[in-house]
């Protein structure tokens, strides 16, 4: 599948970000690829609508690599994939940030399939070509 790099966020990892094992709490690296998503649709203009439409995630998976503490600064970047009728996959990189400055090894990767929906019918609908537009094309088999 073909993705595509989208939107680049740093935030800082926080005291509170840690648990009693000293190191950043399994939970909080799903608030920064929240952070990082909604970071997107802001740019995309694509913010859901509770009494329209908009994006929601139907699920969501994280692989934790690398412990991360305080104090830090991470980079997450945020990928997405081709689009189906009403659906996309977006992914993200959780990456340290050195004392360069640069970002460093991959401490977690994640993702989540978001949907387009009509809030209040409650069922999915077409993305908008908006949306389609800022998303990769999707491979075509046997060609």
């Amino acid at each position: 599948m073909t993705v595509e790099l989208v939107h680049v966020m740093r935030m800082p990892i926080r005291w509170g970000d840690m648990d009693a094992m000293g190191h950043v709490n399994n939970t909080v690296y799903f608030r920064y690829i929240e952070h990082a998503r909604i970071g997107w649709f802001e740019q995309a203009g694509a913010m859901p609508d509770p009494t329209g439409k908009g994006p929601v995630i139907v699920n969501a998976h994280c692989s934790f690599i690398k412990q991360l503490t305080y104090p830090g600064e991470i980079e997450v970047r945020t990928l997405v994939g081709p689009p189906g009728r009403s659906s996309f996959e977006m992914t993200h990189e959780i990456r340290l940030v050195g004392e360069d400055g640069e970002p460093g090894a991959l401490h977690a990767e994640g993702g989540a399939k978001v949907v387009w929906v009509d809030f209040p019918a409650e069922k999915s609908i077409p993305l908008p070509d908006a949306i389609r537009r800022l998303l990769p094309p999707a491979n075509l088999r046997g060609q």
